[in-house]
């Protein structure tokens, strides 16, 4: 079924029906009905494709993603599941593409063919090419994260700094004097991503202005990982009582790890750090934690796009998120460090 047999059922022509479906031109509304009849009768369905070569528009948006490293993480399909679903809530498809930099084909594909209408990109980095490519070609994007020089794009961000200082001086009130930080693998790291470098600012700084004695440690995202760093932890300095992590898929192992050292948390270890809230209600003790909202970037990422498509010339915006911690079971008073 085709516009031609709608314009000869309903007795108009043909462009009238498209500009009856499409709305450029102005349609009375005893055709405008007629046309809905007939649409109604036959179950008509306009072809996307046909659509997007009509108005320009494909009503779908990219979703730039690329795996921080041989899997999603659950904070990373969390995000994903958000995008899609406020996406459905504005009428737009969602094409995902785990692409990383713009030598990448299917990341070519998405912008040379006009697959998309814009696109959200994920796992940002300092200095990275997939915005600084997007930006030249003047291709409407939205970013979940911040590069270096955020400045005239849009974006929506978590304050990473600002969430670990946090984490860092709960831990230095509650008495800790030895902390370890526990970060994002390091090949993430040497790569500039975005959360993991201004992670360990934040911690850095807030050591610094507690006197805290520190050490920083980069861990896989996998509960193997999680126990192998703790005991790196605690060989390198037994007195450490408390760590701050960025590393969720590692949460598991670390309470692991913890556990075979004897170290009651919290009695003896406090834990605490930046992650999904279901992820800090899934391990016990619950994780005394700066939630990520992970449902709110996603939806505010789409509605800043969509905002962008259809304002084009509109100036930049964007959200910069820092949610207070969420004190559970994971943190209490120092204690002494060694093993009872």
């Amino acid at each position: 079924m085709n516009i031609g047999e709608i314009a000869r059922r309903a007795g108009v022509s043909r462009s009238t029906v498209s500009y009856a479906l499409s709305g450029k031109r102005p349609v009375s509304d005893d055709t405008r009905r007629k046309i809905q009849q007939v649409i109604d009768e036959l179950g008509y369905r306009p072809n996307a494709s046909a659509r997007a070569l009509a108005n320009g528009r494909t009503s779908t948006i990219g979703l730039v993603f690329p795996p921080a490293g041989n899997h999603y993480t659950g904070m990373q399909l969390d995000f994903i599941g958000s995008v899609v679903e406020a996406a459905a809530a504005h009428d737009y498809d969602v094409l995902l593409s785990p692409s990383g930099v713009d030598s990448d084909r299917s990341f070519q594909r998405l912008l040379g063919e006009r697959r998309v209408d814009g696109a959200i990109l994920m796992e940002i980095r300092l200095q990275d090419d997939r915005a600084e490519h997007l930006t030249a070609l003047d291709f409407p994007f939205v970013a979940i994260g911040r590069t270096g020089h955020p400045d005239g794009e849009w974006w929506v961000g978590l304050d990473h700094t600002a969430l670990v200082e946090a984490c860092v001086h709960h831990l230095a009130d509650l008495g800790h004097s030895r902390v370890a930080f526990v970060n994002r693998p390091e090949p993430l790291l040497r790569a500039g991503y975005e959360s993991a470098h201004r992670g360990l600012d934040g911690f850095t700084k807030a050591a610094a202005e507690r006197g805290l004695t520190v050490r920083t440690y980069c861990c896989g995202d996998d509960a193997a990982s999680g126990q192998t760093c703790v005991e790196r932890i605690l060989h390198d300095d037994p007195a450490t009582t408390a760590l701050v992590t960025l590393n969720e898929a590692a949460l598991g192992g670390l309470y692991r790890g913890l556990a075979q050292a004897d170290r009651h948390v919290p009695r003896d270890f406090s834990v605490t750090g930046v992650v999904a809230s279901r992820w800090a209600e899934t391990v016990t003790p619950r994780l005394t934690a700066a939630d990520v909202p992970a449902e709110e970037m996603g939806r505010r990422a789409v509605d800043l796009l969509v905002e962008r498509l259809d304002q084009p010339a509109g100036p930049p915006r964007h959200h910069l998120l820092a949610p207070p911690i969420s004190l559970r079971a994971s943190t209490g008073p120092a204690g002494t460090g060694t093993a009872p």
